[in-house]
C-alpha cells in the first residue's frame, strides 16, 4: 500500500472535526494519473493530493472520481504540511502563508470550479437540510451575523462517490467570499472554521487550522 498522511483541514478551535485530506507526499512512487486516480477512489477523501515536488510546492489534486486544477482544502492542507510560500497547481501559482494557527492561501475564482451558492433564511434552515439527491454541487449557507461576517455552511459535492457532504469546502468558501466582496468567517459542517478575505486584483484569501491526523 502507498504511504499517505490523513490531515484534518479547517479544524475548530480544539483541533477537532476538518475535512480529512489525504496527502502522498512522495508522488513519484504513482506517477501516472490513472494510478492517482484509482488511488484517490480507494482512499475515499473528499481529495487526495499528490505532491511531485516538495521544495517548489508542486501538486496535483484528485477527488475519488476525477482530477482536479485547485481545490482549497486540499491546497491549505499542502501549505501547511510543505511550509512553502507558494504551491503550484494545475489551475496556476497559489501563494501560501502561516499566520500563528492558521495555514492561508491565495487564489482566484475562476479556480473554484462549478458551485451552485444557495442562501437561506437562517442558520438553523441550513442545519436541517436534508442531502440532496445526486446533482449539482450545492452549498447551503446563511448569515449567523452578517454585520460581524458570521456564515454558516454546507456543502453538498451531487457527486454519487460516497462523499455525500463536505466537512469543509475552500473553493465553495472562495466563490462565496468573491460574491459577497467581505472577509467571512464560516461554521461548516459538523464544526469546521473557514476564513476568508478579498484581496487586490480578483485573489482571495482562504485560511484555516490544519491538524496531523496520521
Amino acid at each position: 500500500m502507498t504511504d499517505y498522511d490523513v490531515l484534518r483541514v479547517f479544524c475548530a478551535a480544539n483541533g477537532g472535526y476538518g475535512n480529512e485530506l489525504g496527502v502522498v507526499r512522495d508522488g513519484s512512487v504513482v506517477p501516472e494519473r490513472g494510478e492517482r486516480q484509482a488511488l484517490a477512489a480507494k482512499l475515499g477523501f473528499s481529495e487526495t493530493v499528490f505532491v511531485d515536488d516538495p521544495e517548489r510546492g508542486v501538486i496535483d489534486i484528485y477527488t475519488p472520481g476525477d482530477r482536479l486544477p485547485f481545490a482549497g482544502h486540499p491546497c491549505v492542507g499542502a501549505a501547511w504540511l510543505l511550509d512553502v510560500p507558494e504551491l503550484v497547481t494545475a489551475a496556476g501559482p497559489v501563494g501560501a502563508r502561516q499566520d500563528g494557527e492558521f495555514s492561508w492561501i491565495e487564489a482566484r475564482a475562476e479556480w473554484a470550479g462549478q458551485r451552485t451558492l444557495r442562501q437561506y433564511r437562517s442558520a438553523a434552515e441550513v442545519d436541517a437540510l436534508p442531502v440532496p439527491p445526486a446533482g449539482e454541487w450545492t452549498y447551503a449557507w446563511a448569515w449567523e451575523d452578517e454585520a460581524a461576517g458570521r456564515v454558516r455552511a454546507r456543502g453538498f459535492p451531487g457527486r454519487g462517490e460516497g462523499v455525500v457532504e463536505d466537512e469543509a469546502t475552500g473553493t465553495a468558501a472562495l466563490l462565496l467570499t468573491a460574491r459577497l466582496g467581505r472577509a467571512l468567517n464560516i461554521a461548516q459542517g459538523a464544526g469546521s472554521q473557514i476564513l476568508t478575505a478579498p484581496q487586490p486584483q480578483g485573489w482571495v484569501e482562504i485560511g484555516g487550522r490544519v491538524v496531523l491526523e496520521r
